[in-house]
């Protein structure tokens, strides 16, 4: 899997991010062909190369006319329309809109105002919006499956903003890391700008660690104001990674039953899934006076204790249910339709650490199918894995 790593030791911002982006190897001139296509004008892009004690970093910069960041105070619903209707390319378009998606309910919980009645200022200014879509653009380019990013450094000190004077960090930039990681009073300034934070926490997950990591390209974005105590540069890392198994926190509730009916199990297990349970099964067993009975056993989140065991104390002749944690490790997977000589079948695929890729149809697709062309059900099963394979 591909992964990209922001290492922001001195923060994060739009240009930073681009300016990284860049020196990772996105063509400059591709990169503005696709920005030119967005309805903004008198504007010019740069690309320069600076040293910042000692490290070779790429600085991005958007060059407007006049003075100040040109024609902002756009809303969000502004914005999105002027994306939706854009000639971007699909992968751009929704990773920019969700990074504006996201900057606009933070703004809209700070001001107390809906999203789409969102004002941006700043942000809504021509060098945010090429900023935004610019590290898109770059995303893509690079091929980036998933982002990761390391403890935030959020500045101390007041800067001034069309509101008036704020703290380092802003408000929006508190409720855009809400759940990451980060380090109070720690730099000068304004480490993290609301753009940098609204691209990170869209990309990223919360405190999500970063795998083991085999690094292919390393670039740094230039910020553009000199920082006393660190380089302010934005280091971003391209590499792959081996996908792992993840850890969660599941209970198993069983119970023995020797007294009832065997027909009963079927309309059981279906209410068990009804009321949230991951897996069922049932275990034969000898139980005391030599009755033969099963084991009930069920598997659910802790949160569907009670729906899980009230369905097997009202629906069974049980009088009590066993309930303990278990600790579960699931690969990662994904569901996709391929298309076979039968029709289109679901099929479940999942990738382990060293490599393997388990490839698993889903029964009800396959009956279906099979049924509907008259032909053997392990036919169908055969073709679908087949598929599966070659779309890999």
């Amino acid at each position: 899997m591909r992964v990209l790593y922001f290492d922001a030791f001195s923060g994060v911002s739009g240009d930073m991010t681009v300016g990284g982006l860049l020196s990772l190897g996105v063509d400059f001139d591709r990169l503005k062909a696709e920005l030119g296509t967005l309805p903004l004008h008198d504007y010019e892009l740069r690309m320069s190369h600076r040293h910042v004690n000692g490290i070779h970093a790429c600085k991005f910069d958007v060059e407007v006319e006049g003075h100040g960041h040109g024609q902002g105070h756009r809303t969000f619903r502004d914005i999105r329309t002027m994306l939706q209707a854009s000639a971007l390319r699909p992968g751009v378009k929704e990773r920019a809109l969700a990074i504006f998606a996201k900057l606009a309910e933070a703004e809209g919980r700070v001001h107390g105002v809906a999203p789409d009645d969102v004002t941006f200022h700043e942000v809504g200014a021509i060098d945010s919006i090429v900023d935004i879509v610019g590290a898109a653009i770059g995303l893509e380019e690079v091929g980036a499956e998933r982002v990761y990013v390391s403890v935030l450094p959020l500045g101390s000190g007041i800067h001034e903003t069309e509101h008036g004077p704020i703290p380092a960090p802003g408000p929006a930039t508190v409720e855009l890391l809400r759940g990451f990681p980060v380090r109070i009073g720690d730099g000068s300034g304004e480490l993290v700008t609301p753009t940098g934070a609204a691209i990170v926490s869209t990309l990223a997950s919360p405190g999500e660690p970063l795998p083991v990591m085999r690094v292919e390209r390393v670039g740094y974005g230039a910020g553009t104001r000199t920082v006393p105590d660190r380089p302010n540069v934005l280091r971003l890392m391209l590499g792959t990674v081996n996908p792992v198994a993840a850890t969660d926190e599941m209970i198993v509730l069983e119970t023995n039953i020797d007294d009832s009916t065997p027909e009963i199990y079927e309309y059981v297990i279906e209410e068990l899934f009804t009321a949230g349970a991951r897996d069922v099964w049932l275990t034969p067993v000898q139980m005391k006076k030599n009755r033969p009975g099963v084991v009930l056993h069920t598997l659910a989140e802790p949160a569907q204790r009670e729906a899980v065991a009230g369905v097997i104390l009202r629906e069974t002749s049980a009088i009590g249910v066993r309930c303990f944690p278990v600790q579960r490790l699931t690969l990662p997977r994904e569901e996709v339709t391929v298309e076979t000589e039968f029709g289109p079948i679901v099929v479940k695929i999942a990738r382990a650490p060293d490599g393997t890729v388990n490839v698993a149809p889903e029964y009800e697709s396959c009956k279906q199918a099979a049924r509907a062309r008259g032909v053997a059900l392990k036919l169908v099963y055969q073709a679908a894995g087949a598929a599966a394979r070659q779309r890999r």
